[in-house]
């Protein structure tokens, strides 16, 4: 390889290391003379930050006695350096400061010029070592390490001044179910199973609830202090597949499958008795039909009168449907049908979500979501189903349960479509969003659940659902006193957190303002569930609700709450968290350090039409610490003002 060396005649001018002396000397006039710029100073500085060797001393005197509560005025700071003070160039120095500050308001504008002019400097170093390890012969195998270490840091995250950042997320951790809550027959059987079959605790105990919820409703109504409330629950469940979710549902409802075995075994001749009636008397109205029909004059005339009295006869004779408790996926039409010739009550129990696709026209030629059979079965009201082709349907008391398991992907999709939410649907679910435990499973040391466990949970739930199946109106369950004074308690509270500037379900109103009607109903299913013991329901059962009971109740309202907010997080309810996430995503991609909401809005025109609309999401990003505004630069009082210009936190590269 032939070198060619150029050699210039004419000598390399002497460059100094990137500073500025004035921004340097306006920093610590600035915070001799006004106190509280310090706070927004030091964010921005340290004493490595300052190129001359006696604006590092005077800042080191400065901060040392602000940290000890002490003033830091010109005379103090002279007293702290003691004798470095003539190092400094002596008292006259530290006034000459602070009368070179054209307004003590800009001093962060200086403090950032002051930063800038010290990173500059660090990448004159890095780049003299990296010059220097070129040439040296010493460094042989070790040179790229070297060089990768210099870079490394380089480029390292400088997070002085800055706070942790907040996840945008609405509760970074989410708690556990509480089964400890629930009757021991029902947690500890609930707890078992979920060690088991090595899934999250949050099944089972959910589950709970909804077998619960499937035997109770319809059949008794909770008392509130001023108003009614249905047994009915709706749960929503969100795992990945291969969770193992079939298992755990079959294990809960297997009670209420074996009892709708039995209730199908003694109907069946019934049926079938009824069905052959009907098939009957159809055929002889048809016959006395075709007999009016071949007749003529006064003949005609009777026979068609007795042609109508047989057709009225056999649609008289009622052909009773088979019973059914539950079902996986339906469609909505059919649902009605159902829950119509159910007696009005009925249950979606699923590990697969497909019910809210359904809901939302996914098999419908329209598209348009069609869910007013789950509003109305949420709240046990009057259905009439109008029907085209055939007879319409009334259903009295609609109470219907659901026990829905899905893809957390799933969330993303139903807050896509408005009508969930304006409608209110949303609002009536409880959410469970448990943790995977792919990859920490332990098959080989899974515990069985006890047989005895499995016999009592068998044995109280049919108890409870078999004994409530029988009545034929819906008595009222009430709170005690004390509970009383709790409903009212959890009320006030659950008010405060609806709050619109305060309330950590605001940006949620249409769940928060359900969430105490669930817990009363939660506390009535309890109520019912304490009061069942070796496969009885016991006479106590219509004992007032208790405030222990309500306690357990709110535990497990708690729980939901959080979840509830982490799913609303994930669909993308709170718009400005969502406009909040596509910024962060913007910085992410374009790697912008510093930037102004003129910037963002033209790499998101999609999104942010206007810049005004970016406004609420660069509010809640520097809440929450991701990113900053810069100090302004002096005003000459001239022309538009500067755009406000944010800093980034270096951790937001790597979010």
């Amino acid at each position: 390889m032939t070198v060619v060396q150029i050699f210039n005649d004419q000598p390399e001018p002497i460059r100094q290391d990137p500073h500025d002396l004035h921004a340097e000397q306006v920093v610590l006039g600035s915070v001799m003379i006004e106190p509280r710029a310090l706070a927004d100073v030091r964010t921005l500085v340290s004493a490595q930050s300052f190129y001359r060797p006696a604006h590092a001393l005077i800042w080191e005197a400065i901060t040392g006695l602000a940290d000890n509560g002490l003033p830091f005025d010109a005379v103090a700071v002279g007293a702290e350096l003691g004798r470095d003070l003539t190092r400094i160039g002596g008292a006259p120095y530290l006034v000459d400061l602070m009368q070179r500050v054209p307004s003590a308001a800009n001093a962060g504008y200086y403090a950032q010029l002051v930063r800038d002019a010290a990173f500059r400097r660090r990448v004159v170093e890095t780049g003299t070592r990296l010059f220097q390890l070129g040439h040296d012969p010493d460094a042989g195998a070790n040179l790229q390490s070297l060089v990768t270490a210099e870079i490394a840091a380089m480029t390292a995250v400088q997070v002085q001044g800055w706070p942790e950042p907040i996840p945008l997320s609405a509760v970074a951790e989410l708690p556990p179910f509480p089964v400890e809550v629930l009757p021991d027959w029902m947690g500890e059987y609930a707890a078992r199973l979920a060690e088991q079959t090595q899934t999250p605790v949050d099944l089972a105990g959910c589950l709970s609830l909804v077998v619960l919820a499937v035997a109770a409703s319809g059949k008794v109504r909770l008392q509130a202090p001023t108003w009614k409330e249905a047994l009915c629950l709706y749960v929503l469940m969100a795992l990945p597949p291969g969770s193992r979710k079939s298992e755990v549902y079959a294990a809960m409802t297997a009670p209420i499958k074996a009892f709708e075995d039995e209730l199908r075994a003694e109907a069946e001749p019934i049926i079938t008795e009824a069905a052959m009636n009907r098939r009957i008397a159809d055929v002889d109205a048809e016959k006395a039909e075709r007999e009016a029909l071949s007749a003529t004059g006064v003949e005609r005339d009777a026979l068609k009168d007795v042609a109508v009295q047989k057709a009225l006869e056999a649609q008289a004779i009622h052909v009773p449907a088979e019973p059914s408790l539950f079902t996986g996926n339906v469609t909505i039409e059919a649902l009605s049908s159902i829950m119509a010739a159910q007696g009005g009550r009925y249950a979606v129990l699923s590990p697969e979500g497909e019910i809210f696709d359904i809901a939302a026209g996914q098999y419908s030629g329209s598209r348009r979501p069609n869910f007013g059979i789950l509003k109305s079965g949420f709240t046990g009201e009057a259905v009439r189903v109008n029907r085209v082709t055939r007879k319409g349907e009334d259903i009295a008391h609609a109470t219907l349960t659901l026990g829905i398991c899905t893809q957390p992907s799933v969330l993303e999709g139903l807050g896509t479509i408005p009508e969930f939410q304006g409608q209110g649907l949303l609002g009536r679910i409880l959410f469970s969003l448990p943790p995977s435990l792919f990859g920490t499973r332990r098959y080989r040391d899974a515990e069985p659940v006890p047989e005895h466990h499995t016999a009592l949970y068998t044995a109280n739930l049919s108890a409870l659902i078999r004994t409530l199946h029988q009545f034929t109106e819906s008595p009222l369950i009430p709170f005690d006193a004390e509970a009383t004074e709790g409903v009212y308690d959890l009320l006030e509270a659950n008010e405060l957190r609806l709050h619109p500037d305060t309330g950590d379900l605001a940006h949620m109103t249409d769940w928060g303002a359900k969430i105490v009607g669930s817990i009363l109903r939660i506390s009535a299913l309890l109520h019912l569930a304490e009061h069942t013991d070796h496969g009885t329901l016991l006479h106590t059962w219509q004992n007032p609700i208790t405030a222990r009971t309500l306690a357990n109740a709110r535990e497990i309202g708690d729980y939901f709450a959080k979840h509830a907010q982490a799913a609303y997080d994930a669909m993308g309810a709170d718009p400005t968290v969502g406009d909040a996430r596509a910024v962060l995503k913007w910085i992410n991609t374009t790697s912008a350090s510093r930037f102004t909401s003129r910037d963002v809005q033209r790499g998101n025109q999609h999104r942010f039409k206007k810049v005004a609309r970016i406004e609420p999401a660069l509010a809640l990003l520097e809440a929450h610490g991701w990113i900053r505004k810069l100090p302004a630069p002096a005003s000459s009082g001239r022309g538009r003002p500067a755009a406000i210009t944010y800093e980034v936190h270096p951790e937001a590269h790597a979010s």
